[in-house]
């Protein structure tokens, strides 16, 4: 008797809409805290791991808490926060784990001439390409995991300029990135992202912006946007 009246007594102090109205804060709090504990607090990627971990631990415990002091938001709380746990655990896992292959036709291009060449209407006038003409070429190296391969910025005979990844290849990972910045892997600068990763292995190929100036923007990165980390980098020369 003494329990029913208790369990009655509980009901009326959570009623259901209340119970259920906490499901998306904590599935959004869980959330949250791995973005912030991934990729906000550090650029390393073992600290990242480390700090993600110490958070799921602290969600469990203190969803366990919450469950044993209110019974009735057991369900909403510590369930709430197991499955987006497990959800968002299973993504990163399979993120990092499992290669995506691209081959993509992509353009080829010679080396920059030494010069600009020019017409006779008006001397010095540079006249429109008829082949495309390589800004900019690096070999990657590697960052935070082993990244080889080659990043080449060209301008098409027809108009517009690319960035290709040629017989490329890096590790898989959640939210990777092809960044064209002005610094370094460690120090970004201006960032221009040109999108997520199509494949951690084989040829692809990014439009690049009008709006990006091949003299300042000399690095491609490989970013992981969701630890802040780079996976490998290539300095076009």
């Amino acid at each position: 008797m003494v329990a029913h009246i208790s369990r009655f007594a509980s009901a009326r102090r959570f009623p259901s809409w209340l119970r259920l109205s906490l499901v998306p804060p904590v599935a959004a709090t869980v959330l949250a805290g791995i973005w912030v504990t991934g990729g906000l607090l550090t650029n390393n990627f073992r600290l990242s791991m480390l700090f993600t971990t110490l958070w799921l631990g602290l969600v469990g415990l203190s969803s366990l808490v919450v469950a044993w002091r209110w019974r009735p938001l057991a369900l909403p709380v510590l369930g709430t926060a197991f499955v987006t746990a497990t959800a968002a655990g299973g993504y990163l896992l399979y993120a990092s784990s499992v290669d995506k292959v691209v081959n993509e036709q992509v353009a080829v291009a010679e080396s920059p001439p030494s010069s600009a060449p020019t017409t006779g209407d008006e001397p010095g006038e540079p006249v429109a390409p008829t082949a495309n003409v390589a800004l900019g070429r690096g070999a990657f190296t590697s960052g935070e995991h082993e990244t080889s391969g080659t990043a080449t910025v060209i301008r098409l005979a027809k108009g517009g300029s690319v960035l290709t990844l040629t017989a490329f290849e890096t590790s898989p990972g959640p939210d990777l990135r092809v960044y064209l910045v002005t610094g370094g892997p460690d120090d970004l600068g201006d960032v221009v992202d040109l999108g997520g990763l199509k494949g951690n292995k084989g040829s692809q190929q990014y439009d690049v912006p009008a709006s990006v100036d091949p003299k300042r923007h000399r690095t491609v990165v490989i970013w992981c946007r969701a630890f802040s980390v780079a996976f490998g980098s290539a300095r076009l020369a």
